[in-house]
């Protein structure tokens, strides 16, 4: 029950469902849009308040004009290394980056769901769970019906595949 990575091991490369994507994208355009004119508001009028060696106002507007900026050249940078997988192509019967899946927990005698997404994407309150974390990786590969043992820091977790499908876009 060996499962093999296909991902490169190129360390830049993160890896996106659409959605994930798109959000991203989305914030970007958010912060080089509508933020940037808010952020440049608020510096000119600080200005206008004085002597900026003791205003306060323009010190928190220069404060959020660096971490806007700088949140704009992480995204910039995330972008360029993001892969999108095209999830329409995702083989059902197999467990994948984008796939959501229905799993018996052995220890708790419990079915669970989980959506397994990119790093970047991960939401534990909603289920979403990185192709990186304990589970996820360990579920990259399986088929419905397999059994997938995990090794977590709190010992081994025990799981049948009961169902793969494609996550759906909300």
């Amino acid at each position: 029950m060996e499962h093999s990575m296909e991902h490169s091991m190129d360390d830049k490369k993160t890896y996106y469902t659409e959605e994930g994507y798109k959000k991203l994208v989305e914030e970007l355009e958010y912060l080089k849009g509508p933020k940037m004119k808010e952020v440049k508001e608020s510096l000119a009028a600080a200005r206008e308040l004085g002597d900026l060696s003791e205003n306060s106002e323009y010190d928190e507007a220069r404060n959020e004009q660096t971490k806007v900026v700088t949140r704009i050249q992480d995204l910039e940078e995330e972008l360029l290394h993001a892969v999108v997988i095209n999830e329409t192509e995702i083989d059902t019967n197999v467990i994948h980056l984008g796939s959501s899946v229905k799993l018996y927990d052995y220890d708790f005698n419990e079915e669970i769901e989980y959506s397994i997404v990119g790093t970047n994407e991960v939401d534990a309150l909603s289920g979403k769970i990185s192709d990186q974390s304990p589970i996820g990786s360990a579920l990259l590969g399986a088929h419905i019906g397999e059994d997938v043992t995990v090794s977590s820091p709190n010992g081994e977790m025990k799981f049948k595949v009961l169902d793969v499908w494609r996550q759906k876009n909300n």
